[in-house]
């Protein structure tokens, strides 16, 4: 049985169905992206998985347990950091440990050892708006660890970003989760990306959105950017693209 799992999730609209019958299968450690055309239902689905809209059919597990429309058992992040301007990085990225209950020295305390591993050391006192485009994110992704899940949803979160900065958070995130032992759900709209972080590629599309397509991504991580310009690479790439109905 897989660690985090959707069941035959419908979701409708003014009675319309957005997105229809879809069961997503991520195993714990694993990494999974959804990808498909601006429109089909991404950021919808998302909701329902985070816990944050109840489906109108299907259920969502995690472990075992039903956490259909139960919001915090999963870490989520949406497409913008939403980092609050007027409080300092650090005090942004206890936010989680906050609402749990815990105090804000403790909280503090715990969540500055991690500024290293997120390459923020020294900008604990900083405001979100002294920081770059990159470090916001890691800032954001931080926070959202600090839920205390090790099941992150991530939602386009490097799509703001310049080409180069964005090739480095996928190469930073790729080392953060194996090293946090985080099990990741990615949506996204750039191909290349779900081809070079997963383990499996989901297709939605159509209206309903609905999963058309499932491709299994070889060589098994981990990857270094070699792949990105193998051959292998571009025929994935291809016959995704074909999947989701685009040209190359």
């Amino acid at each position: 049985m897989s660690f985090y799992q959707s069941k035959s999730i419908t979701k409708n609209y003014d009675n319309t169905p957005v997105v229809k019958d879809i069961s997503l299968n991520l195993p714990q450690g694993g990494f999974i992206s959804l990808l498909g055309p601006s429109g089909v239902g991404k950021t919808t689905l998302f909701n329902v998985l985070a816990g944050i809209d109840l489906p109108d059919e299907g259920k969502v597990f995690l472990d075992g347990e039903d956490i259909t429309g139960i919001p915090g058992k999963v870490g989520y992040m949406p497409q913008k950091d939403l980092l609050l301007e007027h409080r300092t990085v650090l005090d942004n990225v206890i936010l989680p440990l906050l609402i749990r209950g815990e105090k804000k020295k403790t909280a503090r305390e715990e969540t500055a050892v991690f500024f290293p591993q997120f390459r923020l050391s020294g900008y604990e006192k900083k405001y979100p708006a002294q920081l770059s485009g990159g470090m916001r994110q890691r800032a954001a992704l931080l926070r959202t660890c600090q839920t205390g899940s090790k099941t992150i949803l991530l939602d386009e979160p490097f799509s703001a970003l310049d080409a180069i900065t964005r090739a480095e958070m996928q190469d930073w995130y790729r080392e953060i989760a194996v090293s946090m032992g985080l099990s990741t759900f990615l949506i996204t709209h750039d191909v290349e990306e779900a081809l070079f972080l997963s383990d499996t590629v989901y297709i939605l599309n159509g209206k309903p959105g609905r999963i058309t397509g499932v491709f299994e991504v070889l060589p098994p991580r981990p990857r270094n950017r070699d792949f990105v310009v193998s051959q292998e690479f571009a025929a994935q790439k291809r016959e995704i693209l074909g999947a989701i109905g685009n040209e190359e």
